[in-house]
């Protein structure tokens, strides 16, 4: 059964709105009018919303996707401008790397549904997903170098998701990227037309919902854990990870439906 609600509050005004259905829950960035703009309060509104499902065992993927126009165009520039200081700017900047941590260290994976325009801290947002789709003519770009505001902080998603030479070419130049280019570098995973978004989105939802949830959290954890290792403490690490892995039920049970050609009865554990 489909459920939505809002992520902090019933009404439809709310910061970000969430719907669920059949184990997908997906978060809409709900500021329209400002792109979606990444105020305090969406930050904090969507962090939340992350944290609530990390303790609901029945949600098995996370959809991102903006309302609107467009899917997020980065920090609420208007907001920074109306509340100069150091305490709030550190503040934004702060709760900004707990979202994206809290999309790292969810247990189920995270796709970004992109359409329109992904820019500054809503291009990390994407980088920071762990799959991303977007529409063939979404854009992408860094482009705080322009405004005096260097997008150090989105340079952490991605100079963490693409190769050097092309992450510097986003940072420095602040151009914006098609979603081709963006799928060249590897920004994101899929370009389709606008009218098949929601299509290849749920495609991907669905085979993530065929396998064990249980190997799904432990392969997400061991992949941005041993991403920060040197390579001996990486392969030590995974195979210590790979031993308690295949002392779980859903391992045998896997193996076994693998060798008796048959479909296997995931059970979490």
């Amino acid at each position: 059964m489909a459920m939505t609600t809002a992520a902090d509050t019933p009404d439809q005004e709310a910061p970000v709105l969430r719907s669920d259905a059949e184990g997908v829950a997906t978060l809409t960035l709900n500021r329209p009018g400002a792109y979606n703009a990444l105020s305090l309060d969406l930050m904090r509104s969507l962090r939340g919303a992350l944290e609530a499902i990390a303790a609901e065992p029945q949600v098995r993927a996370v959809v991102i996707q903006g309302a609107g126009k467009g899917f997020c165009a980065g920090h609420d520039l208007k907001e920074l401008r109306a509340n100069p200081g150091r305490a709030f700017y550190e503040e934004t900047f702060a709760e900004c790397s707990r979202l994206m941590l809290a999309v790292v260290r969810l247990p189920v994976p995270v796709i970004a549904k992109v359409h329109g325009i992904a820019t500054a801290a809503g291009c990390q947002l994407v980088a920071s997903c762990d799959l991303a789709v977007a529409a063939d003519d979404a854009r992408f770009a860094t482009p705080g170098v322009n405004i005096g505001l260097f997008c150090s902080t989105p340079m952490v998603a991605l100079s963490r998701n693409l190769p050097r030479k092309q992450a510097m070419e986003m940072l420095l130049l602040g151009e914006m990227q098609p979603a081709r280019r963006a799928l060249e570098i590897g920004l994101i995973n899929k370009a389709v037309p606008e009218a098949e978004l929601e299509d290849a989105v749920a495609e991907i939802t669905r085979t993530l919902l065929a396998k064990s949830p249980l190997t799904l959290k432990i392969g997400k954890e061991a992949f941005y854990r041993q991403a920060e290792m040197d390579l001996e403490a990486a392969y030590a690490y995974t195979a210590e990870v790979m031993t308690e892995n295949m002392l779980t039920r859903d391992a045998g049970e896997g193996i076994d439906a693998f060798i008796e050609k048959r479909h296997p009865t995931w059970s979490g554990e």
